[in-house]
């Protein structure tokens, strides 16, 4: 499978618009694999997107499902109330708190009617019996997992491979368990570290991923055991990327730091500090999906208005080494770069 790859590069599956069939495409084109991203997509969005991508390639591609999360059934009232002058500022009235299971379900039959080669899941393992169904339609499993707890819990379930995810990555963790009293939802991982206590443990393929913006580190998270990098950032301001504008010059002037949030969706996730997180992180329940449909008018509007400052900027650390490129030459520089990164090994006698 990854181990497979003329070039073993990963482009992350980016919810809410980054990720494309063009860019899954266009990755998987020139040697890497794409990943379409099922979240916050209805089935006959996700439907259209596999479709698509099938016209732009022959080549093999996956898809990520966001695994369906308990209703804690949180009390999100006092946060609303906090959010209301984010709602007058931008005029737009707040979405509903609800929960949902994303479609769960009905985007599963989805990729087993399309017969997806690889499915990917976030936020937790399927269940044993999603698990026999992919594998029954010939799809691999792969599984994000942020400790070695979780590593060993997916590898019982079945997984095929695990993408190895450090906080170092942008966007939401993929934790199991989101401990509302700790900033980041739990413990904290880097990529080196985690993989390596990760292939201690279990005795599967580990794709590395979490600030990966350079082909020194797609070799180095190599030499380290993983049979392929999973990189996002680098690829947000890729040509093919459906980034908003705002999400790019803000990616493009590289000020901000980047921060752990629950403040869009409920869930903890890094993206680059504006006014929304400032105002809004400190008490933000861990409410996931209830904060994301709430917040979810505020953010369109501000894309809408070009406004970076109320716009989920997810980024990984190392977000000021990407740049604006097509998807070929982000990963035919990857190549040169991870290149010159192995021939400084030669040192080692």
């Amino acid at each position: 499978m990854f181990d497979e790859l003329t070039f073993p590069v990963v482009a992350a599956p980016m919810a809410g618009g980054p990720t494309t069939p063009e860019l899954v495409a266009a990755v998987t084109e020139a040697g890497g694999f794409g990943f379409l991203s099922a979240g916050m997509l209805t089935p006959a969005a996700l439907a259209t997107q596999i479709d698509r991508t099938r016209e732009l390639t022959d080549g093999g591609f996956g898809v990520n499902l966001f695994v369906p999360q308990p209703d804690t059934g949180v009390d999100v009232s006092a946060y609303r109330d906090r959010l209301e002058a984010f709602a007058r500022e931008y005029d737009v009235e707040l979405g509903e708190p609800k929960w949902d299971d994303d479609n769960y379900a009905a985007k599963l039959d989805v990729v087993l009617e399309k017969r997806v080669p690889v499915v990917s899941f976030t936020f937790g393992p399927p269940s044993p019996s999603d698990v026999v169904r992919l594998k029954e339609a010939g799809s691999a499993v792969v599984v994000t997992v942020t400790t070695p707890e979780a590593a060993q819990r997916a590898a019982d379930l079945g997984a095929d491979a695990l993408v190895v995810q450090g906080f170092e990555a942008g966007g939401h963790r993929s934790l199991f368990t989101d401990d509302a009293h700790l900033p980041g939802g739990g413990a904290e991982y880097g990529v080196l570290a985690l993989l390596r206590l990760v292939a201690a443990r279990v005795e599967l393929p580990l794709i590395a991923a979490g600030g990966l913006v350079h082909g020194a580190d797609v070799a180095a998270v190599l030499a380290a055991g993983a049979v392929a990098a999973q990189l996002g950032t680098i690829f947000l301001r890729a040509d093919e990327a459906g980034t908003s504008e705002a999400h790019r010059k803000a990616l493009a002037l590289a000020e901000r730091e980047t921060a752990f949030t629950r403040a869009f969706s409920g869930r903890p996730a890094r993206g680059l500090v504006n006014k929304f997180m400032d105002a809004l992180s400190e008490g933000a329940p861990a409410a996931y999906p209830q904060l994301n449909h709430l917040a979810g008018p505020v953010r369109k509007a501000s894309a809408k208005a070009g406004d970076p400052e109320a716009i989920s900027l997810w980024a990984g650390q190392t977000y000021p080494l990407a740049y604006d490129a097509s998807a070929a030459v982000i990963l035919e520089r990857l190549k040169v770069e991870a290149r010159a990164a192995a021939a400084r090994l030669d040192r080692i006698r």
